[in-house]
């Protein structure tokens, strides 16, 4: 011993730590082993020996017989199926570390192998076996996956050049915000059909793009500066007035009533007259097409505004594409501010972590519509508490996820009861909401630093991002902010195998008369 130190003592601990590592190591490999073992056994059962008996049975009596061999694969198929629920069960509990990841996916690639065996059971040869539950027993094995996106290149599309001193002035009125993001990415659309820059509307008119959007990053992904304008910049360099030399309408009276008008008026904005583009038919036109607008829509003078065109159902397929239906640089073209994504980013650092579920839960103004639908003989999408419990732990079930992160409007005392519902393997899965500021957090921050914490549409533009970075995603049916977070994710590449809308499109267990 020298200075209180022992050899001895130091080649003891070393030899116990190399005793727990190798038995970790043979832990994990006695966990893949044994199961790996089972399946094997019963895979050369049934790929070597079940179908060859079924086809051959015996006719002498010394054979196995054919309804033997049923029962036995019947047998076989259950094991499998415990096998599986067991595998499952074994995947779910594994923390999400370095080694926890790569010991999940040789457990999912188990689990694979456990589905391919039970298929094999479903062959033609065993067509007389009854399957009616292999569909609950595939739902039970279900994981969610991140959907792997394709190696990015640039966005094939409209190309959008404007010609000098051209502009298109954005006029949305309908709805709440989600739809004025659509109808604004609809005029983006437009002034590149018709080679025109955009103004933005007045914050004191419509909503301010200005502080929810990232317009800067517009511009750079097109490589055109200036491309979309706001309407104080555009006034400062034209004498404080705004003269629309065309006021098209898409919509009848172009959606505008007199009141806009009069706040249209009063911020410097003027026009001649509203023209109606389309007969006062409500058929027409039902999905125009880009020549349509172009021939229709067209014009030399150097101010046209259009409105409404949130209800515009112009080359859906081109304008719904991931990316958009313009030719730009980026993966995306429409992106929250940066401060709305730093705040949701410290945010989910902060309550969430890189694994949760995220649930647009819409209630607000559904209930009555989704009577009226229903007497009309539409669907309808409002479901009671404990069916939309039941409904949300099927998709939370498929991931490992324990935290759900909720966007709602809906009271206090129904989220209560939703989170009363929300258990899975004997534990509560914790619903989490944006608390209300608080001086001692950091995570709302970049916020405050801005003077944003009670703009609304901001607020609602981090709801959506932090949605949009969810490991899932369950949506509200018939609600644009859900749309918009689903647009989001897959041009994010952050969309799962499992997202979806709430329920899946089920109907509601119960609904009310309309009164």
């Amino acid at each position: 011993m020298m200075n209180g130190f022992s050899i001895e003592s130091s080649f003891e601990s070393h030899r116990q730590q190399l005793r727990r590592h190798a038995a970790a190591i043979m832990e994990k490999k006695y966990l893949l082993f044994v199961p790996a073992m089972l399946l094997g056994s019963i895979i050369l059962y049934v790929v070597v020996i079940g179908p060859g008996w079924s086809s051959f049975p015996s006719s002498s009596g010394k054979g196995p017989k054919l309804t033997e061999l049923l029962v036995a694969e019947q047998r076989s198929l259950a094991l499998l199926q415990e096998q599986a629920q067991g595998l499952v069960r074994l995947w779910k509990s594994i923390p999400n570390t370095t080694d926890g990841d790569v010991l999940k996916d040789q457990l999912l690639s188990q689990i694979r192998l456990n589905t391919e065996a039970q298929k094999v059971l479903f062959s033609p040869f065993h067509q007389d076996i009854n399957v009616s539950d292999f569909d609950s027993i595939d739902q039970s094995l279900k994981i969610c996956q991140s959907v792997k996106l394709p190696k990015y290149k640039v966005k094939e599309g409209l190309s959008w050049n404007p010609k000098p001193q051209r502009y298109l002035f954005v006029v949305c009125t309908s709805g709440q915000f989600s739809n004025h993001l659509i109808c604004l990415q609809k005029h983006m659309f437009f002034a590149a059909l018709l080679g025109r820059k955009l103004i933005l509307p007045s914050p004191d008119f419509d909503y301010s793009y200005e502080r929810v959007l990232n317009i800067t990053h517009i511009a750079d992904c097109l490589g055109i500066a200036d491309i979309v304008i706001s309407f104080d910049s555009f006034l400062h360099d034209h004498d404080g007035h705004l003269h629309v030399n065309k006021f098209l309408c898409y919509m009848h009276d172009c959606y505008i009533d007199k009141e806009h008008e009069e706040k249209l008026k009063h911020l410097g904005v003027s026009w001649d007259k509203k023209v109606e583009v389309w007969p006062h038919d409500p058929d027409y036109p039902s999905h125009p097409h880009a020549a349509e607008i172009v021939e229709k829509f067209a014009s030399d003078d150097e101010i046209i505004g259009v409105g409404d065109l949130f209800y515009a159902d112009v080359e859906s397929d081109w304008v719904n594409q991931v990316g958009g239906p313009l030719q730009h640089k980026c993966r995306s073209l429409i992106q929250p501010h940066s401060y709305i994504i730093s705040t949701a980013e410290r945010f989910i650092q902060t309550y969430l972590g890189k694994n949760f579920v995220a649930l647009h839960f819409r209630r607000y103004g559904f209930l009555t519509f989704c009577n009226e639908n229903s007497e009309k003989g539409h669907e309808c999408h409002f479901y009671p508490i404990p069916q939309a419990a039941e409904c949300i732990l099927r998709t939370a079930s498929a991931t490992s996820a324990r935290v759900i992160y909720l966007s709602t409007d809906a009271q206090g005392s129904e989220t209560g009861l939703l989170q009363t519902l929300l258990y899975k393997d004997g534990m509560r899965i914790s619903l989490v909401q944006r608390p209300d500021h608080d001086g001692g957090e950091k995570w709302d921050s970049p916020l405050a630093r801005h003077g944003l914490l009670n703009d609304k549409e901001v607020i609602a533009m981090l709801d959506k991002t932090i949605c949009s970075m969810s490991s899932t995603f369950i949506g509200s049916p018939g609600s644009t902010f859900s749309v918009d977070i689903l647009r989001m994710r897959n041009e994010w590449g952050t969309s799962s195998s499992c997202d979806q809308y709430l329920c899946g499109g089920e109907k509601p267990d119960f609904v009310a008369g309309v009164s």
